[in-house]
């Protein structure tokens, strides 16, 4: 691992090269192993790591450049510097450059886990064959990823006297699995700091059982409003979308859905029901999380939505500037609270709706109500009278996470998951009323 004084020297190194009045160094150092298995077989065995250092000069009059080495030599750190500071001198002056963060109080943040550092393959193998030994038991196909990266890839210097470092783990395990006629798909994920809480042998039961119940032949339903049973992956999805979107700037510019008709925005106004609760909290170890954001402001545990009412919005140094606010850390991660129902609960209580198992591909519509477009993916049910029962096609839905949110009825508790499109975060499966699935998609 890059140690934190091999961090802080390298950090030094390159800002005693710089001539410019300012200069940030961020360095990234990653360590991973990875298995990748297909057609109930292993493809794929890597272990890398890589390493880079991002060097930003600015000058007088805010121009800025910035350059990218993957040596750590004296010499190409000191070509880095002059390069970021050739392209700042020719760089068009930025008018919202804020002056450099002097020495920051950062949280210590408790997401290493050493076991997840030292696995190897061996240790990710009896994973891998627990997949495809429950694929091959029940006449599947299975494909996935199993990783695990260890990280000092968090560690910034300025000249002003500004550093900060930090390590994390992380780890996961995917599989799809199809029948032998490709009718039919099944998936599962597991997400986590710690190795030790991936499981092949769930996450194998889970996509064979979604596969084997998903065969035959899919009821078409015609595209419409349906009550739906969101599971975590899809929620992690959504979830993100909104913590993408709690900017104050875009708010108060009238292009977010925060923003009001006629000006102003929904701060400190209750917009979702009281159970809904989304939040960002840096210290909770089953999540990794930064100690600072983009903007270099310490990570902060903050509550976006509280009980329904909007309750804060993210601030960045500029805007804070001419706005007359405090600046904000963005969001670090992202947990949404739930209630104490299972899975099973949400379906009991379902007279006629579907069960989804996660989006695909999913895209914008239209950025002020946060409107996103998407297709289901590897498993749609649907629910009569408190129980599943057919398999059902996919369908393309258009639909925005703020109005999903203002729609949910009940939760589950939270879990870590992670969707296609946005990181891991904490939540929980949710059931909505009046979720738009606007077409039939033939696809698996």
């Amino acid at each position: 691992m890059l140690s934190r004084q091999d961090a802080k020297n390298i950090i030094d190194k390159v800002i005693g090269y710089s001539k410019l009045p300012q200069c940030q160094v961020d360095l990234n150092w990653t360590e991973d192993v990875f298995i990748r298995f297909a057609n109930n077989g292993i493809t794929t065995s890597g272990y890398r790591i890589t390493q880079q250092a991002s060097i930003s000069s600015v000058t007088e009059d805010k121009r800025a450049g910035n350059a990218v080495v993957s040596e750590m030599t004296d010499a190409a750190l000191k070509h880095g510097v002059e390069q970021a500071e050739k392209l700042a001198r020719i760089s068009q002056p930025n008018p919202e450059d804020m002056p450099a963060l002097g020495p920051q109080k950062y949280l210590p943040l408790e997401n290493f886990d050493s076991y997840t550092s030292a696995a190897r393959g061996d240790v990710m193998i009896p994973h891998v064959k627990a997949v495809i030994d429950r694929a091959r038991a029940n006449q599947l196909t299975a494909a996935g990823f199993i990783q695990r990266s260890a990280n000092a890839d968090v560690a910034v210097g300025n000249k002003s006297g500004l550093f900060g470092y930090h390590t994390f783990t992380d780890s996961s395990l995917t599989n799809t699995m199809r029948s032998a006629g490709g009718e039919s798909s099944g998936w599962a994920s597991q997400t986590s700091v710690s190795l030790k809480d991936v499981d092949g042998e769930t996450a194998a039961r889970t996509s064979a059982e979604k596969c084997r119940r998903g065969a035959g032949v899919r009821k078409k339903l015609d595209p419409g409003k349906y009550t739906v049973i969101l599971e975590p992956a899809a929620v992690s999805d959504l979830v993100g979308f909104v913590g993408l979107n709690l900017g104050a700037r875009d708010a108060e510019q009238g292009q977010s859905f925060l923003s009001k008709q006629g000006g102003g925005t929904h701060l400190g106004e209750k917009m979702f029901p009281e159970y809904i609760t989304l939040r960002s909290d840096p210290l909770n170890t089953k999540l990794a999380a930064t100690p600072w954001g983009p903007s270099l402001l310490p990570s902060e545990r903050i509550a976006w939505i509280d009980k329904g009412v909007v309750k804060n919005l993210f601030y960045d140094r500029y805007w804070a500037s001419k706005a007359g606010k405090d600046p904000t850390p963005a969001p670090a991660n992202l947990v949404l609270d739930g209630q104490d129902n299972k899975l099973e609960d949400l379906i009991q209580s379902t007279e006629r709706g579907l069960l989804i198992t996660r989006f695909w591909y999913i895209r914008f519509l239209q950025p002020q109500t946060l409107q996103l477009t998407g297709l289901t993916r590897d498993g749609v049910f649907f629910v009569e009278k408190g129980k599943v029962t057919d398999p059902v096609t996919n369908y393309r839905w258009n639909e925005s996470p703020v109005r999903v949110l203002q729609n949910t009825k009940k939760l589950t508790q939270p879990l870590r998951s992670q969707g296609a499109e946005t990181g891991a975060s904490i939540v929980p499966a949710i059931l909505v009323t009046d979720f738009n699935l606007a077409s039939v998609s033939e696809a698996v």
